[in-house]
């Protein structure tokens, strides 16, 4: 039994609530159930000096977890000078997702930054991050077509990210804190709205997991994301 007595296949509550930021071009609060990320999408004219006159834009993303998001307070990384290793990890991946499914070409010489800030944490804020991302860069995009800006929305299929796990020896999708501190192997996977794997990071922290326990985990994130995917689509139907 889960900590949380949901089946092995079943995600946690899933919301997204569009438009809650006043100024950015695209905004989303979404919500894995009680690990609550607020993610902005910022269209700038600036690019990356190695971009500049390539005819193509790009999209990368800051992330931050706030001092009270943990059960401890969480010192802010603004005071310490630098983002720590676990913040620039994070912040790549959510902007290698992205640009997975960004026509940057379509998108023109233009920079989208998108700012994920982790109000409340209970295991998950990386894939929760990268899932609501996709919806503020989808509403930042749709923002810049309304404008003429681009012809059409620049982006090829979704995105969406889940945690998968083995917990108690049991393969489990959507890890909550409960089960993530203490998972024999933790997971996360990043796929597209048409199947295709952006990336997996996988860890046995205890015992090594075998190749069918891998596929098991696989097989529960298809079926998450597909779900996430479906979520993404009613939301900004």
């Amino acid at each position: 039994m889960r900590p949380s007595k949901r089946a092995p296949d079943e995600l946690r509550a899933v919301s997204f609530e569009r438009g809650v930021m006043r100024h950015a071009e695209g905004s989303c609060l979404v919500k894995f159930g009680d690990t609550h990320v607020l993610v902005a999408a910022t269209l700038e004219e600036r690019l990356p000096p190695w971009l500049k006159g390539q005819g193509r834009g790009w999209v990368t993303a800051e992330y931050s977890m706030l001092p009270r998001a943990t059960h401890d307070r969480t010192r802010r990384e603004s005071t310490t000078g630098r983002p720590s290793g676990r913040t620039q990890e994070i912040q790549r991946l959510i902007g290698r997702s992205l640009r997975s499914v960004t026509d940057l070409v379509g998108l023109g010489e233009k920079q989208i930054t998108i700012d994920c800030d982790v109000l409340q944490a209970d295991g998950g804020t990386r894939t929760a991050a990268i899932t609501g991302a996709w919806i503020a860069l989808y509403d930042c995009l749709a923002w810049m077509r309304a404008r003429s800006m681009v012809k059409e929305i620049p982006l090829k299929t979704h995105v969406a990210a889940v945690s998968c796990g083995i917990y108690n020896g049991t393969p489990v999708l959507d890890l909550d804190y409960a089960e993530d501190s203490v998972a024999e192997t933790d997971a996360n996977f990043v796929m597209t709205g048409d199947g295709g794997i952006v990336e997996i990071q996988g860890t046995a922290e205890k015992t090594p997991f075998s190749q069918d326990e891998l596929l098991a985990l696989l097989a529960l994130a298809r079926g998450g994301v597909e779900r996430l995917v479906a979520l993404q689509k009613a939301a900004v139907a």
